[in-house]
């Protein structure tokens, strides 16, 4: 599967998974490495680049950046082997964060 369907795939899942998110996709030309996608649900976010295998290159950056975020919120690198396990860290990491919202 080419890294553009996929994408579109991983997009559409996101969408139905966490009604209401925000996708974002991020313009590696600003800043090289930089995830392609931040999702905004809730009180949160979270950054995944999107690669078509498990095997597929990594760019310069991509790795520091993946880590970076992933410290400070959620951050992964996603492909269809890890898929299932990526969207199991999302809705831990979203409802956390839903949980301790506060309210005004």
């Amino acid at each position: 599967m080419r890294e553009s369907r996929y994408e579109r795939h991983v997009v559409n899942r996101l969408h139905e998974d966490f009604p209401g998110c925000v996708v974002v996709k991020n313009d590696p030309q600003l800043v090289q490495g930089i995830p392609d996608r931040t999702v905004f649900y809730g009180n949160t976010w979270a950054m995944l680049e999107i690669k078509a295998h498990e095997n597929a290159p990594e760019r310069p950056n991509q790795r520091y950046y993946v880590e970076l975020f992933d410290a400070m919120s959620f951050a992964a690198f996603i492909y269809p082997e890890n898929e299932e396990d990526v969207f199991r860290g999302l809705q831990q990491t979203f409802r956390r964060a839903s949980r301790g919202a506060r309210v005004s």
